[in-house]
């Protein structure tokens, strides 16, 4: 019997002596903390790692989690200074930094931390409009921070960070907050339209400066050369002239080459013509069958003839007048006798005579028209010395 309660009894022995071990050696995590309390009374604070206590004497109380630790509130009703209730979540960041004061200084450091946080945000907010509202959370922020950092500081409590999560206006502010954000997106689109058209209208206009500015300048640039290629052209004819001393008929027949170009004015009717022209006119007319001293034979006898040569190769005549709008000079009244008595139907000419007479007063009528072109060339080229109207 003896040798088997010798046995039950020393099992006994051992499993009371792990279960005071096991009462007396306490292992703590890290960033983790324990109070202990001996017959009631706080004794230490169990750091992280193994820790002996003395058992039926220590008790050791729950844990108490050092790290940072995160705690959201729900909506908390605040009135502003313009008397509209909103509604604010806000995000709590703190840690526990003594665990004697956590542990013995609150209740329940959570529920406090809310309360005080609620209370702090009535008195920032009583004090702002809406607008500020919604555009001062930083502001916000740190005065929170700043007080629930200093009333939770006595709990053993650090206080890292505070952020206003939502700010909820009423339903009838959040349309009318609506209404005003279109009302001015819809002007800021409206003045930047605006100063589109503007800058559009302007740039257009500059460009359309710059090209009238530029095209002047072609045209002036163009005139110019064109002036001067017109220059040097008269003057290198001019100078061919009077090197080679070209004769009458040579300028002549320079004239007559330049009056078809005249005779294309359809309103030039009146022609003053130069002496010297018709000096030089007077060689050409001796070709269609005129004397030694430059004047054109008149046929005698009867029948019509012309006056051969018009008032304007008359000898001492500084210069000639033809007037084209009133028809063709009359060679009568020139004074010429063979053509007073042609008109008079004095005397006969054969056939022969009359076809020649035909001829020669065909002739000088387009001399005469030469001579007009001639005069309107020299009064616009000004190269033969001053003209002198008849």
């Amino acid at each position: 019997m003896t040798a088997i309660v010798a046995p039950i009894v020393a099992f006994i022995v051992v499993v009371l002596a792990l279960a005071i071990v096991a009462k007396t050696v306490r292992i703590v995590p890290q960033a983790r903390a324990r109070n202990v309390e001996r017959f009631g009374r706080y004794r230490k604070t169990l750091q992280p790692g193994m820790n002996f206590i003395i058992p039926m004497v220590d008790r050791v109380k729950p844990l108490i989690d050092l790290r940072e630790q995160v705690v959201s509130f729900k909506g908390q009703p605040v009135i502003t200074e313009d008397n509209l209730v909103v509604l604010i979540d806000t995000v709590l960041f703190f840690s526990v930094t003594d665990p004697r004061a956590a542990d013995y200084e609150i209740v329940d450091y959570i529920q406090a931390i809310e309360q005080i946080t609620a209370t702090m945000l009535r008195s920032v907010i009583g004090s702002m409009d809406l607008e500020e509202t919604l555009t001062s959370r930083d502001k916000i922020n740190n005065m929170l921070r700043g007080v629930l950092d200093e009333a939770s500081g006595k709990w053993g409590i650090r206080v890292t960070r505070v952020e206003i999560k939502a700010i909820d206006p009423p339903k009838s502010v959040v349309d009318a907050m609506e209404k005003q954000m279109r009302a001015e997106r819809e002007k800021r689109a409206a003045i930047l339209t605006a100063e589109g058209v503007r800058q559009s209208r302007i740039l257009t206009a500059e460009g359309e400066k710059q090209s009238s500015i530029l095209r002047a300048e072609g045209e002036r640039q163009s005139q110019i050369l064109r002036a001067e290629g017109q220059a040097q052209a008269i003057g290198t004819v001019f100078q061919a002239v009077h090197r080679n001393n070209a004769d009458a008929k040579v300028l002549a027949y320079q004239y007559l080459q330049t009056l078809p170009q005249l005779a294309q004015s359809e309103g030039n009717t009146f022609w003053v013509i130069p002496s010297e022209v018709t000096t030089a006119l007077k060689t050409l007319s001796g070709a269609f069958g005129g004397d030694s001293a430059g004047q054109p034979a008149v046929p005698t006898g009867p029948g019509p003839a012309a006056d051969p040569t018009p008032a304007a190769l008359t000898d001492g005549a500084s210069a000639a007048v033809v007037d084209v709008g009133a028809g063709q000079p009359d060679p009568a009244a020139n004074g010429d006798p063979a053509a007073a008595v042609d008109a008079a139907g004095d005397g006969d000419l054969t056939m022969a005579e009359q076809a020649v007479a035909e001829q020669q007063a065909r002739a000088h009528e387009e001399l005469a028209h030469v001579e007009e072109e001639v005069a309107a060339v020299q009064r616009e080229a000004g190269q033969f010395g001053p003209h002198q109207p008849a």
